[in-house]
């Protein structure tokens, strides 16, 4: 049995979608973006208030059994009508859309010509509450065969380096810029990022991590819009809409060479740091 979320938790999740969605807002142009929500919240509180002034001005006609239940079937449909706008894709809605809805609207993507040699979309996996994201550049075979990130050896390497921070798969959240596999493990062109784009950026703002770790050059370069080489950019931190990020090394690339792991390790330790996380004991 799963234990219900503590409270606490809950409302810094939520505090962190709010203030990802009204970055995320900033960017889309939008202005005073700070006062939509409470602009939202008056405006519903005001449609619940006309429907009972209208009841009251009612109450000689009808009696309180009809009264009471008109009013609550428009609370009903005012409540659905919230929870519609909450599932929303599209750019400028009041609330965070959930990952779900985002999987929804990609759809059986055919953005851009990487569909044509695709298996699976590999959209994401892990927590929708997630503190700390992983990004990578674009699934391989493995993960274009099991439609999930990481799967192959670069994905048990990543594993292993997640149980180092004392956290599961389960508990972070992991995606790529593009969501189909570039053929014979390509880096992904201009136009195949700028179509994927819209979808990373929606389900960044969807988890509100606190910390993002970019693996490989290319993830960090069109996360982060660098063009930095990598020996100069990992272990230092970066920004994305005010989210901390911490670029290092591409797992795959420690398996070709593995000395570099004590690099990465420092990379996430210093995300572990900026997380309040400490370091697990070693087994005996």
């Amino acid at each position: 049995m799963v234990d219900a979320e503590p409270k606490g938790e809950t409302i810094a999740q939520m505090a962190r979608q709010v203030r990802s969605l009204l970055r995320y807002q900033v960017e889309l142009g939008w202005r005073n973006v700070t006062q939509a929500p409470a602009r939202a919240s008056e405006k519903v509180l005001g449609r619940l208030q006309a429907a009972d002034s209208g009841l009251q001005e009612d109450a000689g006609l009808r009696d309180p059994e009809a009264r009471s239940q008109e009013s609550e079937a428009r609370s009903r449909r005012l409540c659905r009508d919230q929870a519609q706008r909450q599932t929303s894709f599209a750019p400028g809605a009041v609330l965070v859309p959930n990952l779900a809805a985002i999987r929804t609207e990609l759809g059986e993507c055919t953005r851009c010509k990487l569909h044509n040699g695709r298996t699976t979309i590999v959209f994401g996996v892990g927590s929708a509450h997630a503190r700390l994201m992983f990004v990578g550049e674009g699934p391989g075979r493995d993960e274009d065969l099991q439609g999930e990130p990481f799967v192959g050896a670069a994905g048990q390497l990543l594993d292993k380096m997640i149980g180092a921070m004392g956290l599961t798969r389960a508990e972070v959240y992991i995606a790529n810029t593009v969501k189909c596999r570039p053929p014979q493990n390509q880096d992904p062109e201009p136009d195949e990022l700028a179509a994927c784009r819209p979808f990373l950026d929606a389900q960044i703002a969807a988890v509100a991590p606190e910390v993002i770790v970019t693996l490989g050059r290319h993830a960090a370069h069109s996360l982060l819009n660098v063009t930095t080489a990598m020996t100069r950019l990992r272990g230092q931190w970066c920004q994305y809409r005010s989210i901390a990020v911490m670029p290092t090394f591409h797992p795959a690339y420690l398996l070709r060479k593995p000395e570099d792991k004590k690099l990465v390790w420092k990379d996430l330790q210093l995300a572990m740091q900026r997380l309040g996380l400490t370091l697990p004991a070693r087994s005996q």
